[in-house]
């Protein structure tokens, strides 16, 4: 005799069987009840999933006649009256299944509708069901629209498919839709643990858990699976031979790479990815079990008191542990670039190679293990402020171990950064008030080593960027703003020299010699300077001109900006308060996206 896969063997016969579809399964049978029949059903979603046998079950809904013969239709088919049996045979004439992957043409669709002016043979119902309808050509499916709108009182259609985006909409207007999910893997263990238990077979719950996550939602390649791990294992079932047969890696693999790359410890990963070669085992899989892992431990660093059920005892105290010993931005991060890795495996030509650049990355953004501390000791003093500069701070050197790939303090070159002091009302707003106390009456100097490299300020800007941005009129600004618009919209300037007028301020004119000042240093070129004098002598301003670096409140830079800054709030108010976009977000809840009112 021969033997019959699990897939088929254990496929529903009844809509009570049925697993993971529990809103369809109440939809149709509350319209079988109700005798609230509709002509047309279309069923969605991947494979393996249940929508051909939905269909089957549907037949033998209409035409069921019950175990006494006097049955009629019902949302729970008896499964032995003749039309149920024949329809699970697959030999009853009036239920016709067409694979439209390989009869897609009009000649097979006309083939088929030319049965339905003819009544049902044996059913009370003739039940017409097109798999993979979206494969069917545009022609085929005009030649069914008609028929599809307005069979029969005793035909009806079912379609069912993968991808719904390829059926026209003419089509799914006419079909009452339902469309079915990938099932969840504890469902799916679930139901294979009743199929082993009906099999005789033991099920240990792990190698369970392995082929559900393996088959993604897909309940026939979960018994598909369960069929092959069987034989695979001589007719038992255990994990370790699941896990070999599916090229899963091992958790104590994954648990030893995170914990590497919790410490920062380099050697470790690369030690761990050739044992993960050596075993053969697949790298893409490795960064699966990492990503599920890691989303475990962003779980329970964001709420403790969630009980990781799906993880044994030993490996929810390891999640435990290793979700204590990375940050929780870490995990965020390891997260996104595993997630992401996955589709960088394909594009190397070793991907071995692949998973190691994706999991030193990490490392590569990992902060520095010294940063933290030098954050928590460093403290300001103030000193005197010259009037022109804002108030600094001096920091000299202390001994401290330089960060990894660094010059060590006493081979860096001495050099003196110079940070601007946080006011106190900044100190209130940011930390608590004994911080506050605490760095206000703080007057130790500390010194940290530094290269000698261009001066910046804490947040990575240049020392010119901290200049105060705001336009304040000066009584020399609408002198300098016409002079050098005049220049522009004549040409008379052009490139760094424009540059050099429209960023630059009037601080004094002594006659025919006018003092100006800009912030950017590589703005302030001797080259610039005397193009930009003869230009201004040109058009009868300034014979001559001096320029200093320093903070700018009124350039014809800022005076422009000003400007168009306010024709973009005067645009966005007229927008805003229009009548018809009022209207708009009145009653059908319409919103104005944020940067799309643009200026012509």
């Amino acid at each position: 005799m021969s033997y019959l896969v699990l897939a088929r063997k254990y496929r529903p016969r009844n809509f009570s069987e049925m697993v993971g579809q529990e809103h369809v399964v109440r939809a149709l049978g509350n319209a079988l009840t109700q005798q609230r029949l509709h002509h047309a059903y279309l069923f969605t979603g991947t494979r393996g999933i249940g929508k051909t046998t939905v269909s089957r079950i549907l037949a033998k809904s209409h035409n069921c006649t019950g175990a006494d013969g006097q049955g009629g239709i019902t949302a729970t088919p008896c499964g032995v009256c003749p039309a149920c049996t024949a329809i699970d045979g697959g030999r009853f004439p009036d239920y016709v299944e067409l694979d439209a992957a390989s009869n897609r043409g009009v000649d097979e669709v006309q083939g088929l509708l030319e049965q339905a002016v003819y009544k049902p043979v044996q059913g009370r119902f003739k039940v017409f069901m097109i798999d993979e309808v979206h494969m069917l050509t545009n022609t085929a499916f005009n030649a069914m629209l008609k028929t599809l709108e307005e069979p029969p009182e005793y035909l009806k259609f079912v379609l069912a498919t993968t991808d719904p985006q390829k059926v026209p909409v003419t089509v799914l207007s006419r079909c009452l839709q339902f469309n079915l999910r990938p099932m969840a893997p504890e469902t799916m263990q679930a139901h294979l643990e009743q199929v082993l238990a009906a099999e005789g077979i033991d099920a240990p719950v792990p190698a369970l858990r392995l082929i559900a996550r393996a088959a993604r939602g897909s309940m026939r390649d979960a018994l598909s699976l369960t069929d092959q791990a069987i034989a695979f294992g001589g007719g038992a079932l255990d994990e370790p031979a699941v896990r070999q047969m599916l090229g899963s890696v091992d958790q104590a693999h994954v648990f030893a790479l995170i914990d590497a790359l919790a410490r920062g410890d380099g050697r470790v990963v690369l030690q761990v990815i050739d044992g993960l070669r050596g075993e053969g085992l697949s790298a893409a899989s490795t960064l699966q079990e990492m990503v599920a892992v890691l989303q475990r431990m962003a779980v329970l660093q964001a709420v403790p008191s969630v009980a990781q059920e799906g993880d044994g005892d030993a490996q929810a105290m390891e999640t435990a542990r290793l979700a204590r010993a990375m940050a929780a931005d870490e995990v965020q991060l390891l997260y996104g670039i595993c997630l992401h890795g996955l589709d960088e495996l394909g594009l190397a030509p070793d991907e071995y190679a692949a998973l190691t650049m994706v999991l030193l990355r990490l490392l590569a953004f990992k902060p520095a293990a010294e940063v933290e501390p030098e954050k928590k000791n460093l403290t300001a003093s103030v000193e005197p402020a010259e009037p022109a500069a804002p108030p600094v701070a001096a920091v000299r050197d202390r001994p401290e171990r330089a960060p990894a790939g660094r010059p060590a303090p006493e081979e860096a070159p001495a050099a003196t950064l110079r940070l601007p002091v946080r006011s106190p009302d900044r100190f209130e707003r940011n930390t608590d008030p004994a911080q506050a106390d605490k760095a206000q009456e703080a007057t130790e100097t500390i010194v940290i080593p530094v290269q000698e490299l261009p001066a910046t300020s804490p947040d990575g800007r240049a020392p010119q960027a901290l200049a105060v941005s705001h336009w304040v009129a000066t009584e020399e600004g609408d002198l300098w703003h016409a002079a050098v618009q005049d220049l522009v919209a004549r040409q008379a300037v052009a490139a760094l020299t424009r540059e050099l007028a429209l960023q630059s301020q009037l601080v004094a004119r002594d006659g025919e010699h006018w003092h100006l000042r800009v912030e950017s240093e590589s703005l302030n070129q001797a080259g610039a300077r005397e193009r930009l004098r003869a230009a201004l002598q040109a058009a009868g301003c300034a014979r001559e001109i001096s320029v200093e670096v320093g903070p700018v409140t009124d350039s014809p830079a800022l005076r422009n900006a000003q400007a168009a800054a306010e024709r973009q709030r005067t645009a966005e108010n007229i927008v805003r308060n229009d009548p018809y976009v009022q209207q708009l977000m009145r009653d059908f809840g319409a919103k104005i996206i944020a940067g799309s009112i643009r200026l012509a």
